[in-house]
């Protein structure tokens, strides 16, 4: 390891010279000072993978700078669901505030009775009919809505509540509505993991994922199994652990009976997984397989899986795996084109893929670009409060200090850090 940032500068040295560049000249095309270009070239400095897949892009070098810097891996496991924290308290203060945690049956029974207001359906007969269902699965849209508009603390305490009735009255149910309703919590489980990643719980929005799995297994729906997979995939990538990203989308895609838009949804992250890796072939594949498997006709008539709010999915990951693979430029035309298509309503992915369009624009370069469409989105970043927009608000944070003393990044950046301590 601690010769690699000297093979490294010394392969990098000899393809600028072989592409007849300047040391400065390199450095204004990678948008770089020219001091830190030196610094790597000498080994005195260690390279990171974006540095290097940009490189290979600049001076065509085929991938064989990024495969001299291996891509980020995680040392910490993922968290597994606490078996033993199967309840979940939460708690409703008069002041706004609420938190919510997993506590050991035995826990509880410490707690007291005395101290705990519960409620349930008790002995409650079963349902009529399937009128309650169609309900749920209305409230679920609107939720669903809710959660692009506003913070997950808005949304994650009504998601845990429905999730638990849902259960509760599938108990009480004929069985052709019981399953209706297992799926259906399954879910609203599925979707309270989301918004706990959005939130910055990692732990939880896993637990809640495997959650939804048993939900739906318990419901003969298998398809959230998989799918459980590819949330898992979107935590390690958050975490730039292309490998793990890479193999928890593989082992969903050879999970036995998942439907074709659980499969296409694996691959797309498997392609973003290659983008981090900075293996461009492998990365097309994925996004090519996964653009076949989403354009097939959907299987059932639940609430659809994976992201509603897109007009064509896989083209805004394109570009965002576009700029993971160091093609600054061609990422910013892609996210120039699919960020004008997301519908008004949409806060949370208008801010999402309004940064990483901002990003695009300031990896290659165009610093005053990416300080205005910046300023169009932060104070919907402030809205929706999201952990992973914030991941990639502090990586555009981290490129912008290197054009420091323009203007426009002078402008921006009170506005940003305010954005950053909020979050």
């Amino acid at each position: 390891m601690t010769e690699q940032p000297m093979m490294f500068g010394a392969e990098l040295r000899k393809l600028r010279i072989a592409a007849g560049l300047s040391l400065t000249r390199l450095a204004a095309e990678l948008h770089y000072s020219k001091g830190h270009l030196s610094k790597i070239e000498t080994g005195s400095k260690r390279p990171t993978p974006e540095f290097a897949r940009r490189c290979d892009v600049v001076l065509d070098a085929g991938g064989k700078l990024a495969d001299m810097v291996p891509p980020r891996t995680s040392e910490a496991p993922l968290p597994e669901a606490n078996r033993d924290g199967e309840v979940w308290l939460m708690s409703l203060e008069s002041g706004g505030k609420s938190w919510f945690r997993p506590m050991d049956r035995r826990q509880v029974l410490t707690v007291g009775a005395a101290s705990v207001l519960a409620f349930s359906l008790g002995g409650a007969p079963a349902i009529a009919g399937d009128g309650p269902v169609s309900t749920f699965r209305t409230l679920f849209d609107q939720y669903r809505k809710l959660g692009q508009t506003a913070s997950p603390s808005a949304v994650l305490p009504a998601l845990i509540a429905q999730t638990h009735t849902l259960r509760d009255l599938a108990v009480r149910t004929a069985p052709g509505v019981r399953d209706e309703l297992l799926v259906l919590g399954a879910r609203y489980a599925e979707f309270a993991g989301w918004m706990a990643q959005e939130s910055g719980a990692d732990d939880a929005a896993l637990w809640w994922t495997d959650h939804a799995v048993e939900l739906a297994a318990a419901g003969n729906d298998r398809s959230l199994a998989a799918y459980s997979l590819v949330r898992r995939a979107l935590v390690t990538l958050y975490r730039e652990d292309a490998r793990q990203t890479i193999e928890l989308a593989r082992r969903a895609r050879r999970t036995p009976g998942t439907s074709a838009r659980v499969l296409g949804l694996a691959a797309q992250r498997e392609a973003q997984g290659h983008a981090l890796a900075g293996d461009y072939d492998a990365c097309m594949r994925s996004l090519d397989q996964a653009r076949e498997l989403l354009s097939a006709p959907p299987t059932d008539s639940g609430p659809v899986i994976g992201t509603a709010n897109l007009t064509d999915p896989v083209a805004m990951v394109s570009g965002w795996c576009l700029h993971d693979l160091g093609r600054a430029r061609d990422a910013a035309a892609v996210l120039d084109r699919e960020v004008q298509r997301v519908p008004p309503h949409a806060l949370r992915s208008t801010a999402r893929y309004g940064v990483r369009r901002a990003l695009a624009h300031a990896t290659a370069g165009e610093v005053d670009h990416a300080c205005a469409l910046l300023g169009t989105v932060l104070d919907t970043v402030d809205i929706v409060s999201s952990a992973t927009i914030l991941t990639d608000l502090r990586r555009l944070a981290r490129v912008l200090t290197r054009f420091h003393t323009a203007p426009a990044v002078r402008e921006i950046q009170p506005r940003l850090t305010a954005s950053l301590r909020t979050s």
